[in-house]
């Protein structure tokens, strides 16, 4: 029998994510020894290969069985990539269908925030316009308000000075009716007082009435009627008193405007009862001599240093003195008299 040499290639399967058993590792493990002994001893004599054909169809035999093994193997392999390939391929379409609806979702989201930007650019303008035109308003009614402020504040004013002005004429009112009060108690009393005058110028006589140039008790001198006071000591009184007497006879103290009627008020002075001082109608006043009604006196009637608080009287004798006003002396009255 020729001698033959035989060369094994040797084959290694490699499997991805496979997990092969144990009895598949010793196989191929015993399969690979032997291939590689052989590989390691080609040139041994066909002689000694003659003595083992039964171990050469064993190892044809289990070189068979590794193989199908083998493929056994990357069948059930590729089977489970397979598997995977669908499960993940199944997965990442559901997760892009759940991605196009999520995305759908956004999409329309987006749309709806983008609908519901618009709106609220649109009010956010009509905002500022309504904002600029409350502005315009607010500054109108600001000016108005100054305005009305001013005038209330012209009102205050006004109204203050209007009720000042009302208490004022109630207060002229008030005044004009004891006015008028007074003056119909006057005319009352003047009635009265003409009366009198009449009946004491004119009195009644055989039913008729004759008139005087003044009336009974007083005398005639020029245009005025005079009549002197000669009152008891205890019923003589001061400047003032004297005054309010000739007063309460529509007439006042005697005023001298000339020499000759200071002579004849001098002749009015009678002494009587030891008492010879009689007021005239002037007093000594800012440090000058005035009559009453405050017109001076004529520095050729009489020239006194006036002293403020005295009053002058007449003395039949002596003339003209200055004495305190509050001294009571006897008085002389003058009122204008009767022109018939």
């Amino acid at each position: 029998m020729a001698e033959e040499e035989v060369n094994y290639a040797s084959v290694v399967f490699k499997t991805k994510k496979n997990p092969r058993s144990e009895v598949q590792k010793e196989e191929e493990e015993t399969v690979y020894d032997e291939v590689k002994v052989r590989n390691e001893a080609p040139e041994q004599t066909a002689d000694t290969s003659q003595f083992l054909p039964d171990k050469k169809a064993d190892n044809n035999s289990c070189c068979c069985k590794v193989v199908v093994c083998s493929l056994v193997s990357l069948c059930v392999v590729l089977v489970i990539a397979i598997v995977l390939i669908y499960l993940f391929t199944l997965r990442d379409a559901n997760q892009v269908n759940e991605l196009k609806h999520n995305q759908t979702a956004l999409l329309d989201e987006n749309h709806n925030l983008t609908n519901l930007n618009n709106i609220l650019r649109s009010e956010n303008e009509n905002l500022k316009r309504n904002v600029d035109n409350l502005t315009v308003k607010v500054g109108n009614l600001t000016r108005t308000y100054a305005v009305a402020e001013s005038k209330i504040a012209n009102l205050t004013a006004e109204k203050q000075n209007l009720t000042t002005r009302n208490q004022e004429l109630e207060t002229e009112k008030n005044n004009l009716t004891e006015q008028i009060k007074d003056l119909e108690m006057k005319n009352a009393v003047s009635v009265t007082q003409a009366q009198k005058l009449i009946d004491a110028y004119c009195p009644k006589e055989n039913e008729g009435r004759q008139c005087k140039a003044c009336e009974t008790g007083w005398g005639v001198f020029q245009s005025s009627c005079y009549a002197y006071n000669n009152a008891e000591p205890s019923k003589q009184r001061t400047w003032e008193e004297a005054r309010e007497d000739c007063k309460g006879k529509i007439s006042d103290l005697v005023t001298v405007a000339d020499e000759k009627e200071k002579n004849h008020v001098s002749g009015l002075s009678v002494p009587s009862q030891g008492l010879t001082e009689y007021w005239i109608g002037l007093r000594a006043e800012g440090g000058k001599w005035k009559w009453f009604d405050g017109t001076n006196l004529a520095d050729s009637l009489w020239k006194q240093t006036p002293v403020d608080g005295h009053c002058a009287v007449s003395d039949q004798k002596e003339g003209w003195k200055s004495v305190s006003c509050g001294e009571r002396k006897r008085w002389i009255c003058e009122k204008a008299a009767l022109s018939l």
